[in-house]
């Protein structure tokens, strides 16, 4: 039995789809991204993490896509972008964004980038190919992550005198629609990473991790969790989000406890249902493997549109997420063989 790239069993061998993105040219997207160490294997430490961390920032002004929120464990790590729709990047802003990527350039660098500049004022061959290569890691979240990754391998590999690849495969990618709540719960499940690996009982206290940086008065991590809030103020945006994190008020933590999936089953099972506050602390496949979340019109949208571009024709539509949750509207893409939640 032959199955499309959406269809296959999480645990067979599938033929590898084309990522499920929405061209820039067209509008503006967000992803929830996730990469992980060959052989899942313990890697990081503080040093690493934070190296991993400043890079996020540095990568992400440079392609011109804005971080959400993010979380960076021993092994992996996950990452909320959005993808602005794409836009005139004129030469002053290519500069300005090759130096912000090369801090510290070399000094073939320097005289290069001397040549470059004085090329660019009369629009000279070597100034239009350096023009183009730049333009073309911009707006995109694949070229945003290939160049996070080499550059973080190159990095890593360096300090521990190692070689290889760091990196077990391309990164998974889900597309996420682009609504308030959709955002905010997917924001929410990256940042309770650290709660379910048992790093934390609260996101705050792990340093690394999007909603932590914010609280600590970095402006760009508050600016990208306001981004997801109906509000410009940051301690309002704050106060919204930790409702969507505890399921109560910015103080309350009634939800704080990862349960066990023995909970959900029983709560299942007498036909109740777990508000999302508290099924974000499980492991969710569908915001990992489900390669669309959003609402059921958004996701047959990019079905239809993945249909055109694979030329696969999957009888499925938009799946409704496990039962037992109030997920509200949100769907996905991808039927999971496995358990959904775990």
């Amino acid at each position: 039995m032959r199955f499309s790239p959406l269809e296959a069993p999480m645990n067979s061998i599938a033929v590898r789809g084309p990522r499920i993105k929405i061209p820039s040219e067209q509008s503006e997207s967000a992803y929830h991204c996730i990469t992980t160490t060959v052989n899942k294997e313990h890697l990081f430490d503080d040093v690493a993490k934070e190296v991993l961390r400043r890079q996020l920032w540095q990568v992400a002004d440079y392609c011109g896509v804005r971080i959400v929120t993010y979380g960076i464990l021993v092994n992996h790590f996950h990452i909320l972008v959005r993808v602005p729709q794409k836009v005139f990047v004129n030469d002053a802003e290519l500069l300005r964004r090759y130096h912000v990527l090369y801090p510290k350039a070399t000094a073939y660098q320097i005289a290069r980038l001397d040549v470059i500049q004085k090329d660019l004022a009369v629009n000279g061959e070597a100034a239009v190919a350096w023009r183009r290569r730049q333009l073309a890691l911009m707006g995109d979240v694949s070229q945003f992550m290939k160049l996070l990754k080499q550059r973080f391998s190159i990095w890593f590999n360096r300090t521990h005198r190692r070689i290889g690849t760091l990196w077990s495969e391309r990164f998974k990618s889900v597309l996420v629609e682009a609504n308030e709540r959709v955002l905010q719960s997917m924001a929410a499940y990256i940042d309770l990473n650290c709660v379910r690996a048992g790093l934390a009982a609260d996101p705050i206290e792990y340093r690394f991790c999007g909603y932590a940086e914010a609280v600590a008065g970095n402006k760009l991590a508050q600016e990208g969790l306001q981004s997801i809030a109906a509000t410009v103020s940051w301690s309002a945006a704050q106060a919204q989000y930790r409702e969507v994190i505890f399921g109560t008020g910015a103080g309350a933590r009634e939800h704080a406890a990862v349960i066990p999936l023995e909970e959900y089953k029983r709560v299942l099972a007498e036909g109740g249902s777990l508000p999302i506050a508290t099924i974000l602390r499980c492991r969710v496949r569908y915001f990992t493997d489900g390669a669309v979340l959003g609402s059921r019109e958004f996701v047959n949208v990019q079905l239809e549109r993945y249909r055109q571009k694979a030329g696969a024709c999957p009888r499925t539509e938009a799946r409704s997420l496990a039962a037992g949750v109030e997920w509200g509207d949100l769907m996905t893409m991808r039927a999971l063989r496995r358990d959904a939640l775990g």
